[in-house]
């Protein structure tokens, strides 16, 4: 793994060791419509999804186990994903066997993808380089390989939910600010061998006009203080209050 960035490298082990946790996950996306974020939010509530997908080529970065990938192809795409886990993508080969949707599936880092350029309509990451992999890397990427008017759809933690974190593996989001915003950017979670990746808007805006993108929408995603969720650090509560994600839509300029 020499010939990947050190946190490509840490990722990748730490998401195979990860990957058996999110196999039920995987098996119970392929099944279902559409939905968003640790709260599973319906795509009828939000709307992420371009309302025509019928021969769109799309890109998954950070497929995991293909479930986003499989929504879009029911949908009339043609997709292909890739990522930087080799467990992940085992489970996502069954699944793809047992549901008898077949798509390409790449084991690679979405900073450096084997693609041409102006190859995809379509970018999608839903937890996956979007969180995982250098933003200064994996967006320019992301516009070298769409095509001029190609959209960029990408899901991450929201700055507030960040911020509002002490410790990713032992606290649970709070109504109180932890870390500056100032200098958002690597962040190496001391329980274990992650490094995830988070900007504030400006940040995040700037970087996205720089490679060419023009920002069309924002979509904040709120839980229902009844919603549940398997995941320790987030509670319906706060999640209710505040958002909990944000889905950035953009769109390359012709």
């Amino acid at each position: 793994m020499s010939d990947v960035p050190d946190h490509v490298a840490s990722n990748r082990r730490q998401w195979d060791v990860w990957a058996a946790d999110f196999v039920a996950e995987g098996e119970r996306a392929w099944r279902q419509e559409p939905n968003w974020g640790l709260f599973g939010i319906p795509e009828t509530d939000v709307g992420v999804l371009p309302a025509a997908l019928d021969g769109f080529d799309t890109i998954e970065l950070g497929c995991g186990t293909g479930y986003v990938s499989a929504w879009l192809a029911r949908r009339g795409a043609r997709p292909v994903g890739i990522d930087n886990s080799e467990q992940q993508l085992q489970t996502a080969q069954r699944l793809q066997a047992e549901h008898g949707l077949a798509f390409p599936l790449h084991f690679g880092n979405a900073e450096a993808t084997p693609f041409e350029d102006d190859s995809f309509d379509l970018a999608i990451s839903e937890y996956g380089a979007s969180i995982w992999c250098d933003p200064y890397t994996w967006i320019p990427e992301a516009a070298r390989i769409l095509r001029p008017g190609g959209e960029l759809i990408f899901l991450v933690n929201s700055v507030l939910s960040v911020l509002c974190l002490g410790d990713l593996e032992t606290d649970v989001a709070s109504d109180r600010l932890f870390r500056p915003q100032r200098g958002m950017h690597r962040f190496d979670w001391p329980d274990d061998d992650s490094v995830e990746f988070h900007l504030s808007h400006g940040e995040q805006l700037r970087l996205l006009r720089s490679c060419g993108f023009e920002v069309e929408d924002i979509i904040e995603l709120y839980a229902d203080p009844s919603d549940t969720t398997r995941f320790t650090y987030m509670t319906a509560e706060w999640a209710a209050q505040w958002p909990v994600e944000e889905v950035w839509r953009a769109r390359l300029r012709r």
